[in-house]
């Protein structure tokens, strides 16, 4: 009785390299996101405010004070 199973499954190649044209517009995106998130968490109020009133301030307070960013 022959008991064998065989999988159809492909197999990655190792050592297979992803080319840099793939990469750069994730990393464009992510360096964006990322200055936005800071922008949002380390300067959104005072002169530098690009949304009026205190909203964005008080939703990002407690992550200012985790990641150390003086407010007040």
């Amino acid at each position: 009785m022959n008991t064998s199973v065989h999988t159809a499954m492909p197999v990655a190649a190792a050592g297979q390299s992803i080319p840099v044209r793939a990469i750069l517009p994730w990393a464009v995106f992510g360096l964006i996101v990322s200055a936005l998130l800071i922008y949002f968490v380390g300067a959104e109020q005072g002169a530098t405010s690009l949304i009026s009133g205190h909203a964005v301030h008080e939703f990002v307070h407690d992550g200012r004070h985790l990641l150390g960013f003086p407010c007040h």
